[in-house]
């Protein structure tokens, strides 16, 4: 039965409202008439679904995008006062320049709009710019207004442009100049300083663009040039897109006055098409880019070794500065293992260091230890969390072990895809966990195989205090000749005080899922408050047996149970009986299951 949603009227009047209006399972509802059942649920908490779902309806109303439920709500959603409740409980913006209408009424009828995302808004999301059309003004206004006037510092861009980011960094944070960018804004046109003083041949000009051009209050004069025409001789824009001159020219003339114009400052950086122009301005900028605090870099291809060489030459020049506030660094594709190595040695006081890994199938890698010649670096690192993703045949494990040994304050682990060589075991992995790392939390092995690690397995988990587990996918009783003796083994290690929450997704459990009620049996029992069991091919009987053995043994806090992805569609009556039966002591994630969904869910496991 599903539970009943959050009024809209309620949303409109008290969206702003830092209390939570409804219960979770309530935001969680129009979610997922919005986005799907299985990515509503992916939501865990009532804040963070809540923060969705006005994301959601905000860009949806502002921007004029239709969905359903929009559709089926629209009096009460297409009106100012639902954006102005949304603009004071979201903090994040999806700023689409395509969109012109929407974002050139930011400067005109809905400037108190933009005033309130000033105040609201910590992160923007933005893809390209276009900076030679003129329309983009108006964006390039609502980004700096933003980005120097707002609380905004988290910048998330989809941009493969030079240019475009160069714009984005100038002045908010690095000292980098780029020249290209110092040729645009230094081009010979003259800004009106008082809507007295503007002619009447350019006024007259400029109302017969009303369509394509934001009326301003004051308004640019350009020495030789046309507004009509958007390019000079040389492809150039003859028309402003210097931010303190867009900020002067569009800030009403009745309203509160602007203020001085200062650039702000971009503590959190993420780029998810990073090309190979891209990083290169990234580079430049690095140096003396002291504010930034996050950087995060993804590229759709691989990046090159020696491009990847030059940014952490920028990395070591912002470290070497002692002026450096970077301690976040997410990056790939990279194309070889060892450029982790060099990328910490380049920035060691990284708290945070997410790296992917796929394997060039052009060109020729190189050993980035200098051909082994450079002494080993064992100096201490001070890295907390460390993810490592790796796609390719087969991985070399002493790349992730140095570096493990380097970090005793890592407490967040998260390493997939793994492959090792023919014959190998992943136990030297886990040794090296055990012996080195005693203060992790939270733990994630994905894609990997640890079907013959079950002893070092047993090992590690009794020599740490984990908050956080996850196998997924991970061939956990693969080839075992006693599955459930093995599971027995292992949840017998579970049984920790400091664990509460497991994911044991993906590894086909099936009837064994039952031996999983132990971890609340006897004194020692789990303190277990999520239990993740996804694609595990639990058929309807096993479930029911789970939850009778749970009704004997109930878990000590109301378990967070997923069950999704596992075929319910065989015994209906059944799967929903057991449903039931666990509902007094757990919330229950589920959602249909298809039958020809088997066979995928068999080759996922094999």
């Amino acid at each position: 039965m599903r539970s009943s949603q959050p009024s809209i009227r309620e949303i409109v009047s008290h969206s702003g409202h830092a209390a939570g209006l409804s219960t979770y399972s309530g935001w969680v509802e129009i979610l997922r008439d919005l986005v799907g059942l299985s990515r509503a649920l992916d939501f865990r908490t009532e804040a963070e679904a809540k923060h969705e779902v006005m994301l959601r309806l905000f860009t949806s109303v502002f921007y004029g995008l239709s969905n359903n439920y929009v559709l089926k709500n629209s009096t009460n959603l297409k009106s100012n006062s639902f954006l102005s409740s949304a603009a004071k409980s979201i903090h994040h913006f999806i700023l689409i320049p395509c969109m012109h209408q929407a974002l050139q009424a930011l400067t005109t009828n809905q400037q108190p709009l933009l005033v309130l995302l000033e105040k609201h808004i910590r992160t923007i999301q933005v893809s390209h710019l276009l900076l030679t059309v003129r329309k983009t003004q108006a964006v390039l206004y609502v980004l700096h207004r933003l980005l120097d006037h707002g609380i905004t510092t988290n910048l998330v861009v989809s941009i493969d442009s030079a240019l475009d980011l160069a714009w984005l960094l100038h002045g908010r944070g690095s000292q980098y100049v780029n020249m290209e960018l110092k040729k645009l804004f230094s081009f010979p046109h003259v800004l009106q300083t008082s809507p007295a003083s503007s002619s009447p041949d350019v006024e007259s000009t400029a109302s017969g663009n009303q369509s394509d051009d934001v009326i301003p209050c004051k308004r640019a004069k350009l020495h030789s040039e046309s507004v009509e025409k958007e390019e000079g001789p040389f492809g150039v824009p003859n028309f402003t897109l210097d931010p303190q001159i867009l900020c002067h020219t569009f800030s009403p003339c009745d309203g509160p006055s602007a203020g001085a114009c200062t650039f702000g400052q971009i503590t959190h950086l993420e780029i998810r098409t990073c090309g190979p122009d891209s990083l290169k301005v990234l580079s430049f900028s690095l140096p003396t880019f002291f504010c930034l605090q996050s950087l995060s870099l993804h590229s759709k291809s691989i990046f090159r070794e020696l491009d990847v060489l030059e940014f952490a030459g920028a990395l070591q020049q912002l470290s070497d500065s002692g002026c450096s506030s970077l301690i976040q660094l997410s990056i790939g594709l990279l194309p070889h293992v060892g450029l982790m190595k060099t990328l910490l040695n380049a920035s060691p006081r990284l708290t945070s260091l997410c790296v992917e890994f796929q394997t060039a199938i052009w060109g020729l890698q190189f050993n980035l230890d200098h051909a082994g010649t450079a002494e080993p670096n064992t100096s201490e690192l001070l890295l907390e969390k460390l993810t490592v993703k790796v796609i390719q045949l087969q991985t070399d494990l002493h790349f992730l072990t140095s570096v493990l040994r380097r970090s005793p304050h890592l407490a967040s682990l998260y390493i997939a895809g793994m492959r090792l060589p023919t014959g190998c075991s992943q136990s030297q992995l886990l040794s090296t966990l055990s012996e080195s790392n005693h203060s992790l939390k939270a733990l994630t092995f994905e894609d990997i195989k640890l079907c013959d690690c079950l002893p070092d397995i047993l090992k590690l988990l009794r020599g740490c205090m984990l908050e956080e587990l996850s196998f997924n996918d991970c061939r956990l009783l693969e080839r075992c000749i006693n599955p459930e003796k093995s599971l027995v083994e292992l949840v017998a290690a579970l049984k920790m005080p400091s664990l509460h929450s497991l994911s044991l997704a993906q590894n086909r459990l099936a009837k064994n899922v039952c031996v999983l009620a132990e971890l609340f049996s006897d004194q020692s029992q789990s303190s277990l408050k999520q239990l993740d069991l996804r694609s595990n091919f639990i058929q309807p009987a096993d479930l029911l047996e789970f939850a009778k053995r749970l009704m004997i043994h109930p878990p000590p806090h109301r378990l967070t149970l997923d069950l999704r992805k596992n075929p319910g569609d065989r015994d209906p009556e059944t799967w929903n009986m057991a449903l039931k039966r666990l509902q007094s002591s757990s919330f229950l994630l589920v959602e249909g299951w298809k039958s020809t969904d088997t066979m995928v869910d068999h080759i996922s496991n094999m």
